[in-house]
């Protein structure tokens, strides 16, 4: 259920229609709105009954919510989630409006020459967040792992020297502490979207979260995943699609863009699409990234390597600095076309081109 209270509304009111929700067993949670507040309740496992919450000063009126994703969806909030990512360096951006953004750099950090070297093209090219795996959770346990705890430092040092905000994985509860400390967005792998213990640990946590998409999940199960993180009392939750499994086996997995309008349909949260995973081919990045800013994705993740031939990890997948930049210059236009800015100096790029030599 949702609890609309009026646009004059004050504080003690809104505190005792919360207090009233947690003397009734259930949890509130208090979602601002731009012309006034509501409160939502979850833990019921039955209808609840509106008529107590009515007679409250300041509710104006109480809705029943049908969707099993309660917090994340649009019957909840209407108006589109901005998720604010900064640091103590002054770096900000604002995911989930009308600017596109793009993640970018190596799929593993594999040492401070290469993972230097990516930053500072970002940051001449324009990009404001850094992406890069410490903790690489592989199929084969004979796999690079990842430096872990060096491979942090390492981007913690890059983003310092940048300016960037960085984005990393976090791979189970025990590195947890460590990659919150390192990084300004913590990152859910699609293999443990629905490690619901590891989701409630990183609503623990003041920081933006980017979840991906499970290798085989439907978009209700997407979306209840996120519901595990914002119920616990993160709301800054970005969605990601990168790519599901299906028959196909001339693509790595199958990019599923018709997620990003159903969820832009259903919810209020940002979603970025990962157009490396979702086929695993450098050569089909480009068109599915123009693709993915097409249909209305708030941002992209793609991988880029100084030396793909060489990566310790997904080399196939990564673009080179070249293509990256060419690809910058490429999406400015289709993002205007649908509204969007992308704020990037692709297009003057005589000092970009420069560090791609």
């Amino acid at each position: 259920m949702l609890i609309i209270m009026d646009a004059r509304a004050n504080q003690e009111q809104i505190q005792a229609v919360c207090e009233r929700i947690c003397e009734m067993g259930f949890k509130a949670h208090v979602i601002p709105g731009a012309d006034r507040v509501a409160i939502g309740i979850t833990g019921n496992k039955g209808a609840i009954d509106k008529e107590p919450f009515l007679s409250m000063s300041g509710v104006i009126d109480a809705v029943r919510i049908t969707k099993p994703y309660k917090l994340v969806s649009r019957e909840v909030k209407p108006s589109d989630t901005i998720v604010v990512v900064k640091n103590a360096r002054g770096a900000e951006v604002k995911i989930g409006g009308d600017e596109l953004h793009i993640m970018a750099g190596p799929c593993s950090v594999e040492s401070e020459a290469q993972i230097n070297e990516i930053a500072h093209l970002l940051k001449a090219a324009g990009v404001k967040i850094l992406r890069g795996g410490a903790f690489k959770p592989r199929t084969s346990p004979y796999a690079f792992q990842g430096l872990k705890r060096k491979g942090l430092e390492l981007l913690k040092s890059a983003a310092e020297q940048t300016g960037l905000l960085v984005v990393t994985e976090v791979k189970d509860a025990e590195s947890l502490p460590a990659v919150a400390e390192h990084s300004d967005i913590l990152q859910i792998g699609a293999r443990n979207m629905q490690n619901f213990s590891l989701l409630e640990a990183v609503a623990r946590y003041d920081k933006p979260v980017l979840l991906k998409r499970g290798l085989a999940a439907t978009i209700e199960e997407f979306l209840m995943a996120a519901e595990y993180i914002v119920s616990n009392g993160n709301p800054n939750v970005m969605l990601c699609e990168r790519g599901i499994r299906t028959f196909e086996t001339y693509t790595r997995n199958t990019l599923d863009l018709s997620c990003v309008p159903v969820v832009q349909h259903l919810s209020h949260l940002p979603i970025i699409v990962d157009p490396s995973h979702g086929v695993g081919l450098w050569e089909h990045v480009a068109p599915m990234s123009k693709a993915a800013v097409a249909c209305g994705a708030n941002g992209l993740m793609i991988e880029v390597h100084p030396n793909p031939a060489e990566a310790l990890s997904d080399g196939p997948q990564s673009l080179k600095p070249k293509k990256f930049i060419a690809l910058l210059r490429d999406l400015k236009p289709i993002a205007e076309a649908v509204g969007k800015r992308l704020n990037v100096n692709a297009l003057n790029e005589t000092k970009s081109l420069e560090l791609c030599a």
